[in-house]
């Protein structure tokens, strides 16, 4: 019987089969001789040494024979298919169930942490019913630095990168409590809204990435490990909420109102413990976000594409002005996020050398469509300032709409040019992961910057 390494290790050889044959290197007959006993050889020598399967298979293939450019794109296409096999776990990689539960248990004594810093400011009267301020302003650093502490953990990772990170987790809690904002204004409602950002985009793309956060490879991965750990996060919510609604229901039945309790103490803990859990289960279990993305943008593509369309055109038949006030300001920019993001979740379930079919139209008309609306957004800031001058709200707003609409125009360009057959499908990825950073880097200027220019307020 074939255990879990060898079923690995045979799936890994067949796609290297059809890899080559797809690129006529050596005909299909020939591939099975000569290169696949080396590959066999040298994957039993590293494995030997300590390597998982995926890591030495990697390792084997890049010291065959062949050419230089063929391996290294071999082991491109391998690294994005590792992500499309929902059967490849942590265990089904080579750890033992000793490794599988130590990490476990380093997961959930985090989790537990995370949920002991949430409550600890009450020690010092810091209360979220009497000051949800600073709980706000400070969510962001109750979780990410256990989270990109297990990370780092995970990856191995020392020096210098280590060291930045803690400067970043540093500077972003004293620019969350130096600052004398004021309780509900406009630059501290920026200010926690931004920082999630920043933190998420320019620190913990680097802790999981490592090395690899300058590659398009790695920057995807890690936009594949959000989109599992945001699916994983909220059906975790999901189940706490009915289990929540069910013991609710059974306690209230004898008199007893558990409501205050929950409040001030199940949801905040279990909010900030279910973001190291479900990191965790994305790390561990890959392959969620290709069984579920396809699905969910071929669902919601045509969805969203009839609602931008429907709006443009409701707004040029009635004529009507777009209200432009903080709150519709935040809910068109998520709009444009959601769509950016169904894009992204699209691009990275697309086989790249697959041809251009109907889905591929589809996305195109989103993004013009989506295009066609942040303009409009920015026509509307923009006359409102002229107006009524700048805000932090309207330039915050300016900004974020001038850099998705730099995105989503670009974005739109690779792709007609890849439908037209003049551009390679591959330029689309490195675009969109290749701006990351422009994210982070908005979001930290509104973080540190926006405060003091406009006073606080």
């Amino acid at each position: 019987m074939l255990t879990v390494e060898d079923r690995l290790l045979e799936g890994q050889l067949d796609f290297w089969r059809r890899y080559l044959a797809r690129k006529k290197t050596v005909s299909s007959a020939g591939v099975a001789d000569e290169p696949e006993d080396q590959l066999r050889e040298e994957v039993d020598r590293l494995t030997g040494g300590g390597l998982t399967h995926d890591e030495a298979f990697l390792v084997a293939v890049k010291r065959l024979g062949i050419p230089d450019s063929l391996s290294r794109e071999f082991s491109r296409e391998q690294s994005g298919r590792l992500w499309r096999q929902p059967g490849t776990d942590a265990l089904e990689v080579g750890k033992s169930w000793k490794q599988f539960w130590n990490e476990a248990g380093v997961v959930f004594a985090l989790a537990l942490w995370a949920a002991v810093l949430i409550k600890l400011p009450e020690l010092f009267g810091v209360r979220i019913n009497r000051n949800p301020s600073f709980h706000l302003r400070n969510m962001s650093l109750f979780v990410l630095p256990l989270l990109t502490g297990y990370l780092v953990w995970k990856r191995g990772l020392s020096g210098t990168v280590v060291r930045w990170l803690i400067a970043a987790f540093v500077a972003a809690a004293v620019f969350a409590n130096i600052y004398p904002f004021s309780s509900g204004g406009n630059t501290e409602v920026l200010a926690v809204l931004h920082m999630p950002i920043a933190l998420w985009m320019g620190v913990m793309g680097v802790a999981y990435a490592g090395s690899r956060w300058n590659t398009v490879e790695g920057r995807m991965e890690f936009l594949r490990f959000t989109g599992e750990l945001i699916i994983y996060y909220v059906l975790m919510a999901l189940g706490a909420a009915v289990f929540t609604t069910f013991v609710e229901m059974l306690f209230s039945a004898i008199g007893i109102n558990l409501e205050p309790f929950y409040g001030s103490w199940v949801l905040p803990c279990g909010a900030m413990g279910g973001v190291l859990v479900a990191a965790w289960l994305a790390e561990a279990r890959r392959g969620l976000i290709d069984i579920v993305a396809p699905v969910l943008t071929r669902l919601l593509t045509p969805l969203f594409t009839l609602l931008m369309v429907a709006f443009l055109v409701t707004l040029a038949v009635t004529g009507r002005g777009v209200n432009i006030e903080r709150d519709m300001l935040i809910a068109f920019d998520f709009l444009l996020v959601v769509v950016l993001a169904l894009q992204l979740y699209s691009i990275s379930a697309r086989l790249p050398d697959a041809a251009p079919g109907v889905f591929d139209y589809l996305q195109v008309a989103l993004v013009i469509s989506a295009l066609l609306v942040d303009l409009v957004v920015l026509m509307e800031v923009a006359i409102r300032v002229g107006e009524g001058g700048f805000t932090p709200n309207r330039i915050a707003a300016l900004g974020m709409n001038i850099i998705l609409l730099a995105n989503l125009a670009w974005s739109a360009v690779l792709y007609i040019r890849f439908l037209r057959g003049r551009g390679a499908f591959a330029e689309l990825e490195e675009w969109q992961t290749g701006y990351l950073p422009v994210y982070a880097a908005w979001a930290a200027v509104v973080v540190v910057v926006f405060p003091p220019l406009f006073g606080f307020g």
